[in-house]
């Protein structure tokens, strides 16, 4: 098991520490809901330096990026950020990710925790001689999160916070440091930015973010918090809602699968496209009491399997009971009855359509 640099602060501040994607990772501190609903009203600080990052750089880099991601980087100017994941050759996906360009020459993938070497071996059978460099070991991350997060933030750098519009990033100082990469990609739907910098600086700029964000009860959130804010927002999750033998179309993110160019098993997914499907990724709220959790199998009103949960929780903003799964196309319409089964019983459920947090 790896430990993030600041392993013995979460420790130090109370966090329960679990195994997570090869890491010991801050699972909670104070409370599930509580941290989450701190993100929500305000604002609070993730720890997320597990991620992986990859420097690709050269002249062939762009098109690289091109041939082994799903969306369309062509499409990106200098200092965007853009959604994507790498096709497998199966119909499935290895990763979902982000791609920052810096110039045409130059790009950072920022990969999950999970799939670090995983991610690496894929790409590098399909490079054409750009230079790759895992930067993950060394590199921390900060996700500072809320609508207070700009309050919090704007004191620690010489950055205007307020020009780094969704999807975009800049390098300036924070804290005292220069090249510091700020950018606004956030994973819970209230909005805030993410700090990259060195391990050697994580102690120090983590006591500055709290120190300036105290007079907006800034908060530390663990994992667990991440996962319900997320849900909530109806993101998916590698290894839940995505994974190997679940295709980008399945998953409901044909949007960020750009068929105005050729990449790894496009014929394929395009196809898919316009053939239609047989299964989709859908949003659902339970009617009856219960929670669902992944894997519970879905039914429809007749006894039948029609589909499986892959990410279920009591929503702490909603306060109701919320999932996403993949049902038979027939049952993916909003305010379609269906019946998760749990604990051997069939709790009714119905469809709805995503954000379930507006």
């Amino acid at each position: 098991m790896k430990n993030i640099a600041l392993h013995s602060t979460h420790e130090k501040l109370g966090a329960k520490m679990v195994s997570f994607a090869g890491y010991n990772m801050p699972v909670q501190y104070t409370g599930v809901k509580d941290e989450h609903l701190a993100v929500r009203s305000s604002v609070g600080v993730f720890d997320v330096s597990h991620m992986g990052e990859f420097m690709v750089e050269g002249p062939d880099a762009l098109d690289f990026i091109q041939r082994v991601t799903s969306n369309d980087v062509s499409a990106l100017v200098d200092g965007q950020v853009q959604y994507s994941c790498f096709p497998n050759l199966e119909g499935g996906i290895v990763d979902d990710l982000l791609v920052y360009r810096f110039n045409s020459q130059k790009f950072m993938l920022v990969v999950n925790a999970s799939n670090i070497d995983k991610d690496l071996s894929w790409i590098n059978k399909f490079n054409n001689g750009s230079k790759i460099t895992d930067i993950s070991d060394n590199m921390s991350l900060l996700a500072v999160q809320g609508p207070n997060a700009i309050n919090a933030l704007k004191s620690l750098t010489n950055l205007d916070l307020t020009s780094i519009p969704f999807y975009t990033f800049k390098e300036g100082n924070f804290c005292g440091l220069e090249n510091v990469i700020v950018s606004a990609t956030g994973y819970t739907g209230s909005g805030g930015f993410e700090i990259y910098f060195p391990n050697e600086h994580a102690q120090e700029i983590w006591d500055k973010v709290f120190e300036s964000g105290r007079e907006y009860d800034i908060k530390p959130a663990g994992l667990a918090a991440r996962d319900t804010l997320r849900l909530e927002m109806g993101y998916c999750l590698y290894g839940n809602d995505i994974n190997d033998s679940i295709s980008p179309i399945e998953a409901g993110l044909g949007w960020i699968t750009k068929f105005n160019n050729s990449f790894n098993n496009s014929d394929y997914l395009k196809a898919q496209k316009e053939n239609g499907l047989e299964k989709k990724r859908v949003g659902f709220e339970l009617v009856e009491r219960g929670i669902p959790r992944k894997d519970y199998q879905v039914y429809d009103d007749n006894d039948n399997v029609i589909g499986f949960v892959t990410s279920g929780t009591m929503s702490p903003s909603l306060d109701k009971a919320i999932g996403m799964g993949y049902v038979n196309t027939d049952f993916a319409k909003s305010d379609t009855e269906i019946y998760i089964s749990i604990r051997n019983k069939k709790i009714k459920a119905k469809i709805c359509k995503l954000p379930f947090f507006k």
